[in-house]
């Protein structure tokens, strides 16, 4: 199975970046899709971005065009470029890896961003 720790979140201004980055350890990452995933309080978790094995992405139509999901095998990593960030974008983020073996799931602790003047 597969261990997935998150950092880089923080605090940032509105339209401000930040790139979240997901390492994963003991197992083999290019077996796996992978995604982000936020929560902010009061709300239930929602999808941000996946990216595939053969390279295709999809979006939540609330980032599309600001943020980017990328993956880099060799360094075992899965990243999340967010720019123009909004105070809405404030959550929890959580790195989500899904086996394209057996389809199990496997979740970050999240790291905090928060958004605000």
């Amino acid at each position: 199975q597969v261990q997935l720790v998150e950092s880089g979140g923080g605090l940032v201004q509105p339209g401000g970046s930040l790139r979240l980055s997901c390492a994963a350890s003991g197992s083999i990452f290019s077996n796996y899709f992978m995604g982000w995933y936020r929560q902010a309080p009061g709300k239930q978790r929602e999808l941000v971005a996946q990216i595939f094995s053969g390279g295709s992405t999809n979006y939540a139509d609330s980032v599309k065009g600001r943020f980017t999901i990328s993956r880099d095998n060799a360094k075992n990593t899965a990243y999340l470029q967010m720019n123009s960030l909004k105070p809405e974008d404030t959550a929890v983020y959580y790195c989500h890896g899904v086996s394209r073996i057996d389809y199990r799931e496997y979740w970050g602790q999240g790291t905090q961003v928060t958004v605000s003047s």
